[in-house]
Protein backbone atom coordinates (compact mmCIF):
# COMPACT_ATOMS: atom_id res chain seq x y z
CA UNK A 1 0.00 0.00 0.00
CA UNK A 2 2.86 2.37 0.88
CA UNK A 3 4.62 1.69 -2.44
CA UNK A 4 1.41 2.40 -4.36
CA UNK A 5 0.92 5.67 -2.46
CA UNK A 6 4.49 6.73 -3.26
CA UNK A 7 3.94 5.97 -6.94
CA UNK A 8 0.83 8.16 -7.05
CA UNK A 9 2.71 10.93 -5.20
CA UNK A 10 5.40 10.91 -7.86
CA UNK A 11 2.85 11.01 -10.68
CA UNK A 12 1.06 13.92 -9.01
CA UNK A 13 4.29 15.91 -8.74
CA UNK A 14 5.09 15.40 -12.42
CA UNK A 15 1.62 16.40 -13.57
CA UNK A 16 1.34 19.99 -14.86
CA UNK A 17 -0.24 22.20 -12.22
CA UNK A 18 -0.60 25.50 -14.05
CA UNK A 19 -3.98 27.15 -13.95
CA UNK A 20 -5.15 25.75 -10.63
CA UNK A 21 -8.76 26.66 -9.91
CA UNK A 22 -7.90 27.69 -6.34
CA UNK A 23 -6.02 30.77 -7.54
CA UNK A 24 -8.41 33.65 -7.30
CA UNK A 25 -6.21 36.35 -8.82
CA UNK A 26 -6.79 37.53 -12.37
CA UNK A 27 -3.79 38.48 -14.47
CA UNK A 28 -3.34 41.14 -17.14
CA UNK A 29 -0.55 42.67 -19.16
CA UNK A 30 0.98 45.72 -17.44
CA UNK A 31 0.22 49.19 -18.74
CA UNK A 32 2.81 51.20 -20.64
CA UNK A 33 3.49 53.39 -17.61
CA UNK A 34 4.21 50.34 -15.42
CA UNK A 35 7.86 50.17 -16.41
CA UNK A 36 8.88 47.92 -13.51
CA UNK A 37 6.41 45.14 -14.34
CA UNK A 38 7.39 45.20 -18.00
CA UNK A 39 11.07 45.15 -17.02
CA UNK A 40 10.53 42.09 -14.82
CA UNK A 41 8.41 40.29 -17.40
CA UNK A 42 5.61 40.32 -14.85
CA UNK A 43 1.86 40.31 -15.15
CA UNK A 44 -0.33 42.47 -12.95
CA UNK A 45 -2.35 40.18 -10.69
CA UNK A 46 -5.56 41.39 -9.08
CA UNK A 47 -7.39 39.83 -6.16
CA UNK A 48 -9.86 41.00 -3.51
CA UNK A 49 -7.16 43.03 -1.76
CA UNK A 50 -5.72 44.86 -4.74
CA UNK A 51 -2.90 44.40 -7.24
CA UNK A 52 0.73 43.28 -7.31
CA UNK A 53 3.31 42.26 -9.90
CA UNK A 54 3.49 38.51 -10.53
CA UNK A 55 6.40 36.75 -12.25
CA UNK A 56 5.99 33.13 -13.32
CA UNK A 57 8.79 30.99 -14.75
CA UNK A 58 9.31 27.29 -15.37
CA UNK A 59 12.79 25.76 -15.26
CA UNK A 60 13.86 22.34 -16.48
CA UNK A 61 16.66 22.27 -13.88
CA UNK A 62 16.84 21.16 -11.21
CA UNK A 63 14.82 18.18 -12.32
CA UNK A 64 12.25 16.62 -10.05
CA UNK A 65 13.96 14.29 -7.56
CA UNK A 66 11.90 12.45 -5.00
CA UNK A 67 13.76 12.15 -1.68
CA UNK A 68 13.99 8.74 -0.09
CA UNK A 69 11.93 7.75 2.93
CA UNK A 70 15.15 7.66 4.97
CA UNK A 71 15.90 11.29 4.17
CA UNK A 72 12.41 12.53 4.91
CA UNK A 73 12.30 10.63 8.19
CA UNK A 74 15.67 12.05 9.31
CA UNK A 75 14.85 15.62 8.30
CA UNK A 76 11.47 15.59 10.01
CA UNK A 77 12.40 13.64 13.15
CA UNK A 78 11.38 15.34 16.36
CA UNK A 79 11.02 14.35 20.00
CA UNK A 80 7.25 14.36 19.57
CA UNK A 81 6.64 10.95 17.95
CA UNK A 82 2.98 11.75 17.18
CA UNK A 83 3.89 14.86 15.23
CA UNK A 84 6.74 13.07 13.54
CA UNK A 85 4.39 10.44 12.12
CA UNK A 86 1.98 13.10 10.90
CA UNK A 87 4.80 15.09 9.35
CA UNK A 88 6.20 12.03 7.61
CA UNK A 89 2.80 11.28 6.10
CA UNK A 90 2.55 14.82 4.71
CA UNK A 91 6.08 14.78 3.37
CA UNK A 92 5.43 11.53 1.50
CA UNK A 93 3.24 13.49 -0.94
CA UNK A 94 5.75 15.66 -2.79
CA UNK A 95 2.96 17.47 -4.65
CA UNK A 96 2.30 19.24 -1.33
CA UNK A 97 5.77 20.80 -1.03
CA UNK A 98 6.24 24.53 -1.47
CA UNK A 99 9.73 26.04 -1.62
CA UNK A 100 9.82 29.60 -0.27
CA UNK A 101 12.31 32.46 -0.15
CA UNK A 102 11.75 36.15 0.58
CA UNK A 103 13.52 39.43 -0.08
CA UNK A 104 12.88 41.98 2.64
CA UNK A 105 13.37 45.64 3.55
CA UNK A 106 15.73 44.67 6.37
CA UNK A 107 17.87 41.75 7.47
CA UNK A 108 17.15 41.94 11.20
CA UNK A 109 13.39 41.32 11.09
CA UNK A 110 11.01 43.13 13.42
CA UNK A 111 7.55 44.65 12.96
CA UNK A 112 8.84 47.35 10.62
CA UNK A 113 10.34 44.88 8.14
CA UNK A 114 8.35 44.03 5.01
CA UNK A 115 8.74 41.11 2.62
CA UNK A 116 8.49 43.07 -0.62
CA UNK A 117 9.24 40.01 -2.77
CA UNK A 118 7.91 36.55 -1.92
CA UNK A 119 9.13 33.72 -4.12
CA UNK A 120 7.56 30.27 -4.10
CA UNK A 121 8.26 27.18 -6.20
CA UNK A 122 6.95 23.65 -6.64
CA UNK A 123 7.60 20.60 -8.78
CA UNK A 124 5.69 20.76 -12.02
CA UNK A 125 6.01 18.61 -15.18
CA UNK A 126 9.38 17.23 -14.11
CA UNK A 127 10.91 20.67 -13.51
CA UNK A 128 10.50 23.59 -11.14
CA UNK A 129 7.70 26.13 -11.43
CA UNK A 130 8.44 29.44 -9.73
CA UNK A 131 6.07 32.26 -8.89
CA UNK A 132 7.13 35.58 -7.39
CA UNK A 133 4.86 38.16 -5.81
CA UNK A 134 6.35 41.65 -5.99
CA UNK A 135 5.05 44.52 -3.88
CA UNK A 136 5.43 47.66 -6.00
CA UNK A 137 4.54 49.80 -2.98
CA UNK A 138 3.54 49.10 0.61
CA UNK A 139 -0.17 49.31 -0.23
CA UNK A 140 0.11 45.99 -2.13
CA UNK A 141 1.16 43.92 0.92
CA UNK A 142 -2.32 42.53 1.57
CA UNK A 143 -2.54 41.39 -2.05
CA UNK A 144 0.71 39.39 -2.04
CA UNK A 145 0.00 37.88 1.40
CA UNK A 146 -3.40 36.74 0.18
CA UNK A 147 -1.75 34.96 -2.77
CA UNK A 148 0.84 33.35 -0.49
CA UNK A 149 -1.92 32.07 1.79
CA UNK A 150 -3.67 30.54 -1.22
CA UNK A 151 -0.48 28.72 -2.33
CA UNK A 152 0.12 27.41 1.18
CA UNK A 153 -3.44 26.14 1.31
CA UNK A 154 -2.66 24.07 -1.80
CA UNK A 155 0.82 23.00 -0.63
CA UNK A 156 1.15 23.15 3.16
CA UNK A 157 4.61 21.50 3.39
CA UNK A 158 7.06 24.41 3.47
CA UNK A 159 10.74 24.02 2.47
CA UNK A 160 13.08 26.93 3.27
CA UNK A 161 16.70 27.83 3.98
CA UNK A 162 16.86 29.53 7.39
CA UNK A 163 13.12 29.98 7.09
CA UNK A 164 12.32 28.81 10.61
CA UNK A 165 14.45 31.60 12.07
CA UNK A 166 13.80 34.42 9.58
CA UNK A 167 11.41 34.08 6.62
CA UNK A 168 8.45 32.34 8.24
CA UNK A 169 8.43 34.29 11.55
CA UNK A 170 8.57 37.50 9.52
CA UNK A 171 5.66 36.39 7.35
CA UNK A 172 3.67 35.24 10.37
CA UNK A 173 4.12 38.70 11.83
CA UNK A 174 3.00 40.37 8.59
CA UNK A 175 -0.14 38.15 8.47
CA UNK A 176 -0.93 39.18 12.04
CA UNK A 177 -0.43 42.86 11.22
CA UNK A 178 -3.02 42.70 8.42
CA UNK A 179 -5.76 41.69 10.92
CA UNK A 180 -7.85 40.36 8.03
CA UNK A 181 -5.77 37.57 6.41
CA UNK A 182 -5.54 34.46 8.55
CA UNK A 183 -2.07 33.03 9.05
CA UNK A 184 -1.75 29.80 7.02
CA UNK A 185 -1.26 26.60 8.97
CA UNK A 186 1.68 24.49 7.90
CA UNK A 187 1.50 20.73 7.92
CA UNK A 188 5.30 20.52 7.98
CA UNK A 189 8.28 22.84 7.67
CA UNK A 190 11.70 21.66 6.54
CA UNK A 191 14.51 24.14 7.11
CA UNK A 192 17.47 22.90 5.05
CA UNK A 193 19.97 25.25 6.71
CA UNK A 194 20.39 22.97 9.73
CA UNK A 195 21.21 19.71 7.89
CA UNK A 196 23.37 21.65 5.41
CA UNK A 197 25.32 23.18 8.27
CA UNK A 198 25.84 19.75 9.85
CA UNK A 199 26.86 18.07 6.60
CA UNK A 200 29.13 20.64 4.92
CA UNK A 201 30.37 23.20 7.45
CA UNK A 202 33.48 21.14 8.25
CA UNK A 203 34.61 21.29 4.61
CA UNK A 204 33.30 24.69 3.53
CA UNK A 205 33.23 26.78 6.70
CA UNK A 206 30.48 28.98 5.26
CA UNK A 207 27.22 27.24 4.35
CA UNK A 208 25.55 30.15 2.59
CA UNK A 209 23.40 28.97 -0.27
CA UNK A 210 25.77 30.53 -2.81
CA UNK A 211 28.71 28.55 -1.36
CA UNK A 212 26.70 25.35 -1.39
CA UNK A 213 25.76 25.94 -5.02
CA UNK A 214 29.40 26.42 -5.96
CA UNK A 215 30.98 23.56 -4.02
CA UNK A 216 28.22 21.02 -3.44
CA UNK A 217 25.53 21.35 -6.12
CA UNK A 218 27.67 22.47 -9.08
CA UNK A 219 25.21 25.17 -10.16
CA UNK A 220 26.89 25.61 -13.56
CA UNK A 221 25.72 22.12 -14.55
CA UNK A 222 22.25 22.98 -13.31
CA UNK A 223 22.06 25.91 -15.69
CA UNK A 224 22.77 29.08 -13.72
CA UNK A 225 25.62 31.08 -12.26
CA UNK A 226 25.96 33.99 -9.84
CA UNK A 227 28.90 35.90 -11.25
CA UNK A 228 26.71 39.00 -11.72
CA UNK A 229 24.48 38.34 -8.71
CA UNK A 230 23.34 41.20 -6.49
CA UNK A 231 24.79 41.33 -2.97
CA UNK A 232 22.21 40.39 -0.33
CA UNK A 233 23.13 43.37 1.85
CA UNK A 234 22.27 45.79 -1.00
CA UNK A 235 18.78 44.41 -1.73
CA UNK A 236 16.86 46.53 0.82
CA UNK A 237 18.56 49.70 -0.42
CA UNK A 238 17.70 48.92 -4.05
CA UNK A 239 14.03 48.63 -3.07
CA UNK A 240 14.00 51.84 -1.05
CA UNK A 241 15.73 53.69 -3.90
CA UNK A 242 13.00 52.51 -6.26
CA UNK A 243 10.24 53.67 -3.89
CA UNK A 244 11.88 57.12 -3.79
CA UNK A 245 11.82 57.34 -7.59
CA UNK A 246 15.16 55.69 -8.27
CA UNK A 247 15.98 53.25 -11.09
CA UNK A 248 14.03 50.02 -11.46
CA UNK A 249 16.83 48.08 -13.18
CA UNK A 250 18.51 46.85 -9.94
CA UNK A 251 15.24 45.19 -8.94
CA UNK A 252 15.43 42.92 -11.99
CA UNK A 253 18.66 41.55 -10.50
CA UNK A 254 16.87 41.09 -7.17
CA UNK A 255 14.11 39.04 -8.84
CA UNK A 256 16.72 36.89 -10.59
CA UNK A 257 18.57 36.46 -7.29
CA UNK A 258 15.35 35.21 -5.71
CA UNK A 259 14.77 32.79 -8.58
CA UNK A 260 18.26 31.32 -8.16
CA UNK A 261 17.68 30.95 -4.42
CA UNK A 262 14.51 28.95 -5.11
CA UNK A 263 16.27 26.74 -7.64
CA UNK A 264 19.22 26.30 -5.31
CA UNK A 265 16.87 25.30 -2.51
CA UNK A 266 15.29 22.58 -4.66
CA UNK A 267 18.69 21.32 -5.82
CA UNK A 268 20.01 21.31 -2.24
CA UNK A 269 17.28 18.93 -1.16
CA UNK A 270 18.49 16.44 -3.79
CA UNK A 271 22.11 16.74 -2.58
CA UNK A 272 21.10 16.21 1.04
CA UNK A 273 19.16 13.14 -0.04
CA UNK A 274 22.18 11.77 -1.91
CA UNK A 275 24.35 12.01 1.19
CA UNK A 276 21.77 10.79 3.71
CA UNK A 277 20.45 7.88 1.68
CA UNK A 278 23.37 6.76 -0.52
CA UNK A 279 26.60 7.40 1.41
CA UNK A 280 27.19 3.68 1.99
CA UNK A 281 27.00 2.81 -1.72
CA UNK A 282 30.49 2.35 -3.19
CA UNK A 283 29.72 4.12 -6.48
CA UNK A 284 29.27 7.43 -4.66
CA UNK A 285 32.59 9.10 -3.91
CA UNK A 286 31.84 11.56 -1.13
CA UNK A 287 34.45 13.78 0.51
CA UNK A 288 35.81 12.44 3.80
CA UNK A 289 34.86 15.63 5.68
CA UNK A 290 31.31 15.40 4.35
CA UNK A 291 31.13 11.83 5.63
CA UNK A 292 32.41 12.92 9.03
CA UNK A 293 29.78 15.68 9.12
CA UNK A 294 27.18 13.10 8.13
CA UNK A 295 28.31 10.86 10.99
CA UNK A 296 27.81 13.64 13.52
CA UNK A 297 24.40 14.49 12.04
CA UNK A 298 23.27 10.84 12.21
CA UNK A 299 24.58 10.52 15.76
CA UNK A 300 22.45 13.49 16.88
CA UNK A 301 19.44 11.91 15.16
CA UNK A 302 19.91 8.68 17.13
CA UNK A 303 21.24 6.63 14.18
CA UNK A 304 24.26 5.18 16.02
CA UNK A 305 24.95 2.28 13.63
CA UNK A 306 24.84 4.43 10.49
CA UNK A 307 26.89 7.10 12.25
CA UNK A 308 29.56 4.49 13.00
CA UNK A 309 29.65 3.39 9.35
CA UNK A 310 29.95 6.97 8.04
CA UNK A 311 32.68 7.86 10.55
CA UNK A 312 34.66 4.72 9.68
CA UNK A 313 34.37 5.59 5.99
CA UNK A 314 35.60 9.12 6.67
CA UNK A 315 38.73 7.82 8.44
CA UNK A 316 39.33 5.23 5.73
CA UNK A 317 39.16 7.84 2.95
CA UNK A 318 41.65 10.08 4.75
CA UNK A 319 40.62 12.95 6.97
CA UNK A 320 42.84 16.02 7.39
CA UNK A 321 45.14 15.63 10.45
CA UNK A 322 43.21 18.13 12.57
CA UNK A 323 40.04 16.02 12.29
CA UNK A 324 41.41 12.51 12.78
CA UNK A 325 41.44 12.56 16.57
CA UNK A 326 37.91 13.99 16.59
CA UNK A 327 36.73 11.16 14.32
CA UNK A 328 38.40 8.55 16.55
CA UNK A 329 36.82 10.23 19.56
CA UNK A 330 33.39 9.91 17.92
CA UNK A 331 34.02 6.25 17.08
CA UNK A 332 35.10 5.57 20.66
CA UNK A 333 31.94 7.18 22.01
CA UNK A 334 29.77 5.12 19.67
CA UNK A 335 31.62 1.95 20.70
CA UNK A 336 31.19 2.80 24.39
CA UNK A 337 27.45 3.36 24.02
CA UNK A 338 26.94 -0.06 22.46
CA UNK A 339 29.09 -1.71 25.17
CA UNK A 340 32.12 -2.40 22.97
CA UNK A 341 34.73 -1.31 25.52
CA UNK A 342 37.53 -3.23 23.82
CA UNK A 343 37.46 -1.05 20.70
CA UNK A 344 36.67 2.09 22.70
CA UNK A 345 39.75 1.61 24.89
CA UNK A 346 41.97 1.00 21.86
CA UNK A 347 40.73 4.22 20.24
CA UNK A 348 41.19 6.27 23.43
CA UNK A 349 44.71 4.90 23.88
CA UNK A 350 45.51 5.78 20.27
CA UNK A 351 44.26 9.35 20.76
CA UNK A 352 46.15 9.77 24.03
CA UNK A 353 49.42 8.45 22.58
CA UNK A 354 49.24 10.29 19.25
CA UNK A 355 51.16 13.60 19.39
CA UNK A 356 49.07 15.01 16.53
CA UNK A 357 45.85 14.69 18.57
CA UNK A 358 44.34 17.95 19.73
CA UNK A 359 44.83 18.80 23.39
CA UNK A 360 41.10 18.67 24.06
CA UNK A 361 40.71 15.25 22.45
CA UNK A 362 43.76 13.86 24.28
CA UNK A 363 42.46 15.09 27.65
CA UNK A 364 39.05 13.62 26.91
CA UNK A 365 40.64 10.26 25.98
CA UNK A 366 42.64 10.16 29.24
CA UNK A 367 39.52 10.99 31.24
CA UNK A 368 37.55 8.22 29.53
CA UNK A 369 40.37 5.73 30.18
CA UNK A 370 40.41 6.75 33.84
CA UNK A 371 36.65 6.17 34.04
CA UNK A 372 36.94 2.79 32.32
CA UNK A 373 39.72 1.48 34.53
CA UNK A 374 38.01 2.76 37.67
CA UNK A 375 34.57 1.28 37.07
CA UNK A 376 34.27 -1.61 34.60
CA UNK A 377 37.89 -2.81 34.95
CA UNK A 378 38.36 -2.01 38.68
CA UNK A 379 42.06 -1.33 38.02
CA UNK A 380 42.48 1.66 40.29
CA UNK A 381 46.21 2.01 39.66
CA UNK A 382 45.73 2.34 35.87
CA UNK A 383 42.79 4.66 36.43
CA UNK A 384 44.93 6.90 38.63
CA UNK A 385 47.68 6.86 36.02
CA UNK A 386 45.39 8.16 33.25
CA UNK A 387 43.70 10.66 35.56
CA UNK A 388 47.12 12.10 36.46
CA UNK A 389 48.06 12.20 32.78
CA UNK A 390 44.88 14.17 31.97
CA UNK A 391 45.59 16.53 34.87
CA UNK A 392 49.14 17.11 33.65
CA UNK A 393 47.85 17.96 30.16
CA UNK A 394 45.31 20.44 31.55
CA UNK A 395 47.93 22.13 33.69
CA UNK A 396 50.25 22.75 30.75
CA UNK A 397 50.51 26.48 30.02
CA UNK A 398 49.74 25.93 26.32
CA UNK A 399 46.62 23.97 27.21
CA UNK A 400 45.30 26.79 29.38
CA UNK A 401 45.83 29.24 26.54
CA UNK A 402 43.74 27.31 24.04
CA UNK A 403 40.33 28.74 23.31
CA UNK A 404 38.74 25.30 23.32
CA UNK A 405 39.77 24.86 26.94
CA UNK A 406 39.10 28.24 28.48
CA UNK A 407 39.88 29.19 32.07
CA UNK A 408 36.45 28.27 33.45
CA UNK A 409 36.27 24.94 31.67
CA UNK A 410 39.88 24.12 32.52
CA UNK A 411 39.38 24.91 36.22
CA UNK A 412 36.21 22.80 36.36
CA UNK A 413 37.93 19.86 34.65
CA UNK A 414 40.93 20.22 36.94
CA UNK A 415 38.75 20.04 40.05
CA UNK A 416 36.99 16.94 38.76
CA UNK A 417 40.30 15.23 38.08
CA UNK A 418 41.70 16.14 41.50
CA UNK A 419 38.60 14.68 43.12
CA UNK A 420 38.91 11.54 41.00
CA UNK A 421 42.58 11.12 41.86
CA UNK A 422 41.86 11.55 45.58
CA UNK A 423 39.06 8.99 45.37
CA UNK A 424 41.27 6.56 43.47
CA UNK A 425 44.13 6.92 45.97
CA UNK A 426 41.69 6.21 48.78
CA UNK A 427 40.44 3.10 46.97
CA UNK A 428 44.00 1.96 46.30
CA UNK A 429 44.81 2.34 49.99
CA UNK A 430 41.71 0.40 51.01
CA UNK A 431 42.44 -2.26 48.40
CA UNK A 432 46.05 -2.64 49.57
CA UNK A 433 44.94 -2.80 53.19
CA UNK A 434 42.34 -5.44 52.42
CA UNK A 435 44.92 -7.42 50.46
CA UNK A 436 47.40 -7.30 53.36
CA UNK A 437 44.72 -8.44 55.78
CA UNK A 438 43.80 -11.32 53.49
CA UNK A 439 47.43 -12.45 53.39
CA UNK A 440 47.64 -12.42 57.18
CA UNK A 441 44.50 -14.52 57.41
CA UNK A 442 46.02 -17.07 55.03
CA UNK A 443 49.29 -17.53 57.08
CA UNK A 444 49.53 -20.66 59.29
CA UNK A 445 49.18 -20.00 63.06
CA UNK A 446 52.37 -19.72 65.08
CA UNK A 447 52.77 -21.30 68.57
CA UNK A 448 55.46 -21.46 71.22
CA UNK A 449 56.58 -24.97 70.19
CA UNK A 450 57.32 -24.03 66.63
CA UNK A 451 58.27 -20.40 67.11
CA UNK A 452 61.81 -19.65 66.12
CA UNK A 453 62.37 -23.00 64.33
CA UNK A 454 63.28 -22.79 60.68
CA UNK A 455 60.82 -24.27 58.21
CA UNK A 456 61.88 -27.60 56.71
Amino acid sequence: MGAMRDKFSRVAALKPARGSSTRSATRRTPNEEDYLSRLLGAAVATNRYGEHASVRMWFSTPEFAEPSEITLELLSRTRDLTRSKRTSAALADCSKWLFLDTETTGLSGGPGTYAFLIGVAWWDAGGLQTEQFFMRDFAEEHSILHELAARLHERPVLVTFNGKSFDWPLLENRFTMTRVIARPRLTAHLDLLHPARALWRLRLGSVRLTELERHVMDASKLGWHREDDVATALIPQHYFDFLRGGPAEPLAAVVRHNQMDLRGLAALLARIDALLAKHSQPEHDFDSLDLFGLSRFLHRRGEADRAHVACSQALHRGLPPEFRSKARRSLALLAKRRGDYENAVLLWQEIAANPSSSEEDAIHACEQLAIFYEHPAKDYARASEFARLALARIQRPQARARAAYGDTKSARAERKLLNRIARLEHRITLHNGAFASARLLCLPPRNSATAGKPAL
